[in-house]
């Protein structure tokens, strides 16, 4: 039984919401956003490993990286090793739009927890630092131990 009732899911999803609609304000979609993020965190990343990490078509990737190309988000340089391919890196603006997010996240948060006095603020942090901590080795271990959870009861 989740004693947590997806609590933490459906807080995420309300913040996101928000954060979706707030970079709509900027002209970019929450799709574009991630492309965004997976170059970000992939320097100099080619379109199939775009592919690769999101699980998207081929011509789904080109279309959103020639259109943040063309907004300035992302940058395409010739791939040294492959003539035909292209490399693609963040800019600055990419960059801005990251510290954007997370200024509207950081407003979000502040103003649920409002609700919390300051010793429970704290209470509160140091458990979810912990609970990340636990959620952050489990994927580190590609899910290792709940893939067998997962497996053990689809057998079952």
């Amino acid at each position: 039984m989740d004693i947590t009732k997806a609590q933490i899911t459906k807080i995420a999803r309300e913040v996101n919401k928000f954060v979706v609609r707030r970079l709509k304000k900027d002209g970019i979609g929450s799709s574009e956003f991630d492309l965004i993020h997976v170059v970000r965190k992939h320097d100099g990343i080619s379109q199939a490993g775009i592919c690769k990490i999101l699980g998207t078509d081929k011509g789904a990737v080109a279309r959103q990286v020639a259109s943040l190309v063309k907004r300035g988000y992302i940058r395409k340089l010739d791939d040294p090793n492959d003539k035909r391919a292209s490399l693609i890196y963040p800019t600055a603006k990419a960059e801005e739009l990251k510290i954007s997010k997370r200024h509207v996240e950081t407003i979000y948060y502040e103003y649920i927890l409002r609700v919390l006095n300051e010793d429970e603020k704290k209470i509160f942090a140091s458990l979810l630092e912990k609970v990340y901590l636990c959620s952050k080795e489990e994927s580190k271990s590609e899910f290792q131990n709940l893939n067998k959870i997962v497996e053990g009861d689809s057998n079952e």
